[in-house]
């Protein structure tokens, strides 16, 4: 039990550490503000509270390592993607459920999906 809580506390404590940092960029967008980022990105396409993407590669090989990289940065950011895979397409979606909308956090991650996408081209 006391194993347990510990590990309650952590998560707790890693949380609040998260969303206290996010500050300003922990807030739902505006469309304008919305468009400004999505003018920054390539061949990602709003749908309402959300932007996605289907990212295409040589194989599957590709996909996954793309995936297993990608999952080290969501750790790193603690904002985590809907990804769906099928052999060597990946279609992803990004939304901050918290804020009800998208937030810099959706924005910041798919530019790094957008430049680890360039290592495979």
């Amino acid at each position: 039990m006391r194993d347990r809580n510990i590990r309650v506390k952590e998560r707790i404590k890693k949380y609040l550490k998260h969303h206290i940092n996010m500050g300003e960029s922990y807030r739902k967008l505006d469309n304008d503000e919305i468009n400004i980022e999505l003018s920054k990105l390539s061949n990602w396409e709003l749908d309402n509270d959300r932007i996605r993407k289907t990212f295409e590669f040589k194989d599957f090989g590709d996909a996954f390592a793309f995936m297993t990289r990608m999952a080290i940065e969501v750790e790193r950011i603690n904002h985590h993607p809907e990804w769906f895979n099928v052999y060597n397409k990946i279609k992803v979606e990004l939304t901050t459920h918290d804020v009800g909308g998208l937030s810099m956090y959706d924005f910041k991650l798919a530019k790094i999906m957008d430049d680890f996408e360039k290592v495979f081209l």
